[in-house]
């Protein structure tokens, strides 16, 4: 009992220096856009939902995700509306947006979107090995 006492008094003595935001902000990020995966060379599936944070900052979120294991996997929003299995965009030139290497084949994950993105151009967000020039599976977003 003499435990958690003191860890209930660390908290409470400890929140008011971690900002106002940090108590309950993930129920203040608001979802603003979502997709859902496809693709059938790379069976790719899951929800892709953009989510704005509080403070300001956007946050891509993969829940249930899962696609094929490969070399040099990245996420990343491309400006077109969607994107065929197996799309080459450095062959067709199609204009992306870097948010990181892929952190796993399988299970929820958070990639931060640089401040400024326009939204408006970036309209799908696309698993694509770099190696092979591939899109493995591709999410068109819709607003919220």
């Amino acid at each position: 009992m003499l435990g958690r006492t003191k860890t209930g008094i660390a908290l409470a003595v400890l929140l008011p220096f971690m900002g106002s935001n940090y108590a309950g902000a993930q129920e203040k990020a608001q979802a603003v856009e979502a997709g859902t995966f496809h693709g059938k060379v790379h069976k790719t599936s899951g929800r892709a939902t953009i989510y704005q944070e509080a403070d300001g900052r956007m946050v891509l979120r993969l829940t249930n995700f899962k696609t094929s294991n490969g070399p040099d996997v990245h996420v990343v929003l491309i400006a077109a509306k969607d994107a065929d299995d197996d799309a080459n965009f450095l062959k067709n030139s199609t204009d992306k947006l870097e948010l990181g290497s892929l952190k796993g084949n399988e299970g929820d994950q958070n990639y931060d979107i640089p401040a400024g993105t326009d939204l408006e151009k970036y309209q799908t967000v696309s698993i694509y090995c770099e190696r092979f020039n591939a899109n493995f599976g591709a999410a068109p977003l819709k607003k919220l």
